[in-house]
């Protein structure tokens, strides 16, 4: 016969109406352990705050040592110095660029140039480049990510301790962050991700900090910490773009934070939800939302010349950028000019050639035996058109402009002949129309050749101008837009690029502007037909349309990364650690930088993650056939705290299987330190049957609940320790691909392939033995 079962189980009472407690019932600060002297002694030790200033000091000094270790080494520019490096050149030398990521943490790259003497003059144009025969500070530069880098790990220390964790428990998932050898290499170089950390943790901090002064609610600190959650979230989306993965997981934990509020059985009046959701409304979105607006007016407030990412802007953008193109050479483009035409994206010239096209093509399709229209990437005298009026002109004056809306024809210069479309299949698009040309003195297809000339967000009446005048070419008859694409045409065409009519005539990709005005009708040189132009001023353009502008360019382009890359990888596998990332590589020394985590403290957290999702599916089943396996306060700490850490590392993780851009391992390091903390948790759950109970802060109305403490003994600090020297080992054997020194030779580098999917340089050709 079976003796009695130690789980417990509960009674039910389906009779029993369900009453309202309207006392806060959770915790108190005050009294957290029942009988601390029945712990360890090294554990109370550890536990005193003297001691955990220590151990949070030492880690610290660690991190500082770890990250900052022959920082000057390689001297030369690594992986995406190349572009973040460049970035901070252009805010020294105030020229406008264009990034897919907001401008927080490049411009503190620029802050830091700017604080060690940089002048920005050196543009990190390849990897490889020489910092030191540049005379460039980059040990200056590089120091700001590895400052960041080293203060997340104290962060990380802090938010496990004030989620109510032991010092041991803090320090072992601190220890997974500081001898992680990725976040190292990504915290040693000019990168964003140290600084995506660094506020992604602040964020984290601070959330649990405004948690546990629920029952405080709308007090002074309460207030300070719910705004100072909001600011640092704002960093942290203003650091990099997937820092708005942040922004939701912080919006994930509010909703489940107001749904609670909003439970008639805890709080009866609909007011008191009220004075909650907008309160956290000006937090969480006010103050976030200015504060990254802030980032972009100073980011438009110092880019205030002409630069790279000109052509990204559109021309009402360019045009308040001093020294700007189009702000300069921009002119009104009139009848019978003879002018250029260029595709805005490919920059290819609108161009035709006595060739025509052949009778078939490859599939058998029959063309027109037309004059071929290409796109030609070079300068040339084909590429020259004469813009020719469908009305009546006045002899001069202003109705000689071009505009808005007027119908036209094109006469190209050197074979006399119109542009036409007309509905035939194009040689690569059986679906889109030919384009030709038809000569001039034959006037039987005169309404083939007619285009209306479309401005991009133009007016009635609004000049046409070169350089800043982007429009689309509209054929009057069958509205087909004028459009190219990246695909070339065969040897018959000469590999040009293919002109044809897209039937959509509001594609954006079939953009155009007129890139100079060759002549005019006499035949000269229109620079100064008005007379000497003076010098013209930036415009103005409201900054709310120049930030609006910016966003949709960044999520536009973010999206369309979709090239292939040799070190792309599959979300699937970051956790395993299964490939990396080639930062940098020397020939002469066989030194090589290869981004890749530690494999004792990624696939700890793995086995973490697996512990903890089993723990808590095994407690829905219990529960749900009346047992409680798990006491109340240490279920409640799983869900509530471990479960906000979860979503932390599933919002940061999940949706990078749902995007078709490049991915990369060092997407997952914001999951790999959330799951650190969960692995504290479990650890935490796994030594000991208690936690430490109450930790929030106790309101006036708080029902007192008897508090407990987390009994993890002496094992916890063994564990601890060996936990470290075997994560310090690792890192230890993976350095030389951490720092880039000392060079390996190819029998080392396969000992360092841990995994043989680690695609590592220099490795030595095995060779079969002979039999």
């Amino acid at each position: 016969m079976a003796g009695p079962s130690l789980v417990r189980q509960r009674k039910a009472n389906l009779s029993q109406e369900p009453t309202i407690n309207t006392v806060q019932d959770d915790e108190h600060a005050s009294e957290v352990y029942q009988d601390p002297r029945n712990r360890n002694p090294i554990e109370q030790l550890l536990e005193t705050p003297k001691a955990s200033i220590a151990i949070v000091s030492l880690l610290t000094a660690v991190s500082f040592a770890l990250r900052f270790y022959k920082i000057n080494a390689p001297d030369e520019v690594v992986f995406d110095e190349v572009h973040f490096g460049k970035f901070a050149s252009h805010y020294l030398r105030r020229e406008y660029y264009f990034d897919v990521h907001p401008p927080f943490a490049k411009m503190l790259f620029g802050l830091a140039g700017w604080f060690v003497g940089f002048d920005g003059n050196f543009q990190f144009e390849s990897i490889g480049d020489n910092y030191t025969t540049n005379h460039v500070p980059y040990v200056g530069l590089r120091a700001l990510p590895a400052i960041l880098g080293s203060l997340t790990i104290p962060v990380v220390y802090a938010i496990m301790k004030e989620s109510g964790y032991s010092t041991v428990i803090a320090a072992f998932s601190a220890a997974i962050v500081l001898f992680d050898n990725a976040h190292i290499t990504q915290a040693r170089l000019i990168l964003l991700d140290a600084a995506l950390m660094f506020f992604m943790s602040l964020t984290i901090y601070a959330y649990v900090r405004f948690r546990k002064l629920r029952y405080h609610e709308f007090s002074t600190d309460w207030w300070t910490w719910l705004i100072t959650t909001g600011v640092f979230m704002a960093c942290t989306w203003g650091a990099k773009v997937n820092g708005i993965l942040t922004v939701v997981t912080i919006g994930i934990a509010v909703l489940i934070d107001l749904w609670d509020i909003l439970d008639i059985k805890k709080n009866p009046s609909i007011d008191y939800f009220w004075k909650h959701f907008w309160a956290r409304t000006l937090g969480l979105i006010v103050v976030p939302f200015i504060v990254y607006l802030s980032f972009f007016y100073i980011h438009f407030s110092i880019l205030i010349y002409s630069g790279p990412g000109d052509t990204f802007m559109s021309p009402a953008f360019q045009e308040t950028l001093l020294g700007n193109e189009m702000l300069l050479n921009s002119q009104e483009i009139r009848f019978y000019d003879i002018v250029t035409l260029r595709h805005k994206e490919s920059k290819v010239f609108l161009h035709s050639h006595v060739e025509r096209y052949p009778l078939t093509y490859e599939d058998g399709r029959v063309s027109s035996q037309g004059q071929q229209v290409t796109g030609y990437g070079h300068n040339d005298t084909n590429n020259h058109w004469q813009i020719i009026p469908t009305k009546a002109l006045p002899e001069t004056g202003r109705g000689r402009v071009v505009r808005h809306n007027d119908v036209i024809q094109f006469l190209h210069v050197n074979t006399r002949s119109h542009l036409l479309t007309h509905d035939v299949a194009s040689p690569l698009m059986p679906t889109n129309q030919e384009f030709t040309t038809w000569p001039k003195d034959d006037h039987s297809r005169h309404n083939d050749t007619l285009f209306q000339v479309v401005l991009l967000e133009g007016h009635e009446g609004q000049a046409w101008k070169s350089k800043s005048g982007y429009f689309r070419l509209i054929h009057v008859p069958t509205r087909v837009s004028m459009w190219t694409h990246n695909k070339q045409l065969p040897d018959w065409a000469f590999n040009q690029l293919e002109i044809n009519g897209n039937k959509n005539p509001t594609e954006k990709t079939a953009t155009w502007f007129v890139d100079t005005i060759v002549a005019d009708e006499n035949g000269e040189d229109p620079t100064d037909r008005d007379g000497k132009a003076p010098t013209k001023e930036p415009k103005s353009m409201n900054f709310f349309k120049k930030f609006a502008e910016l966003q949709l360019l960044m999520l536009q382009h973010n999206a369309g990364l979709t090239a292939s890359h040799p070190y792309a990888s599959s979300a699937i596998n970051w956790p395993f650690l299964l490939s990396g990332i080639s930062f940098w590589t020397q020939s002469e020394t066989s030194k090589q930088i290869y981004l890749i985590g530690n494999l004792v403290g990624w696939w700890t957290c793995v086995v973490a993650l697996s512990i903890y999702v089993g723990v808590l599916g095994a407690d829905l089943l219990a529960r749900r056939r009346g047992l409680d396996p798990i006491p109340d306060p240490a279920r409640n700490r799983l869900w509530n705290n471990a479960g906000f850490f979860f979503i932390v590392w599933g919002v940061h993780y999940v949706p990078f299987f749902l995007m078709n851009r490049q991915l990369f391992i060092h997407h997952y390091l914001p999951s790999h330190l959330a799951s650190a903390l969960i692995a504290g948790a479990v650890l935490n759950f796994v030594l000991s049957e208690t936690i430490n109970y109450p930790i929030s802060i106790a309101g006036p109305s708080t029902r007192r609940r008897p508090s407990q403490y987390s009994d993890i003994g002496i094992k916890g600090p063994i564990i601890l320790i060996i936990f470290s020297i075997a994560m310090f080992s690792m890192f230890v054997f993976i350095a030389p691909l951490t720092y880039g020194t000392p060079g390996l030779d190819g029998d080392t580098v396969n000992s360092k392939r841990l995994l043989s999917t680690w695609t590592l340089h220099f490795a030595a050709k095995k060779t079969a033995e002979a039999v």
